[in-house]
């Protein structure tokens, strides 16, 4: 006898043994009777219990680097340094996740850096005026608390796995993760 969803051979018994599926057979008594379902049965076939085809596991080789993926992101926006070193050793180059972060965190490094010297240029064109000292000194409280919160954002969002994008350095680092 033959299983109705699972296709496998099954013995004269009221359930499937590999699925747990009723089986009703014809002329079987107890194809009319209430038999309750044993309790391994979930009424799930089995072609649905596995993974779904669209998930992809992370590459072995990043099993046997040590260091997880979402945790490489991460690492990523720590200073520029291993970004760049991820972006160049084999395992973790070959992942787009990291890939993706290490531009963006170069990236944020980049303009964070633009945005620094543009403030600090300008407030040594403007010395002269009084007060203006202490505007710049704000200016530059707010921005690099600004950042600084941006960062830790971006770090969170990396180590859970996440595709965060940053405004304008998103859109180049999601180009130069899917070139490279």
């Amino acid at each position: 006898m033959q299983c109705p969803v699972c296709h496998n051979e099954v013995s004269q018994s009221a359930f499937c043994s590999s699925c747990g599926a009723p089986l009703a057979a014809a002329g079987d008594a107890s194809a009319g009777s209430s038999v309750p379902p044993p309790p391994s049965y979930t009424n799930v076939p089995p072609a649905y219990s596995t993974v779904p085809p669209a998930y992809t596991a992370a590459p072995p080789a990043a099993i046997s680097s040590g260091l997880s993926e979402n945790a490489a992101a991460a690492i990523a926006y720590l200073t520029i340094i291993p970004a760049i070193i991820f972006l160049v050793l084999e395992p973790f180059n070959k992942m787009p996740l990291v890939k993706f972060h290490s531009w963006q965190s170069i990236g944020l490094f980049v303009a964070a850096a633009v945005l620094q010297v543009i403030i600090t240029i300008g407030e040594m064109m403007m010395h002269f005026i009084p007060g203006i000292i202490l505007l710049f000194s704000l200016i530059h409280l707010v921005i690099g608390l600004g950042l600084f919160l941006v960062w830790l954002f971006i770090i969170l969002k990396a180590s859970k796995g996440e595709w965060y994008k940053l405004p304008v350095i998103g859109d180049f680092a999601e180009k130069q993760a899917r070139a490279a």
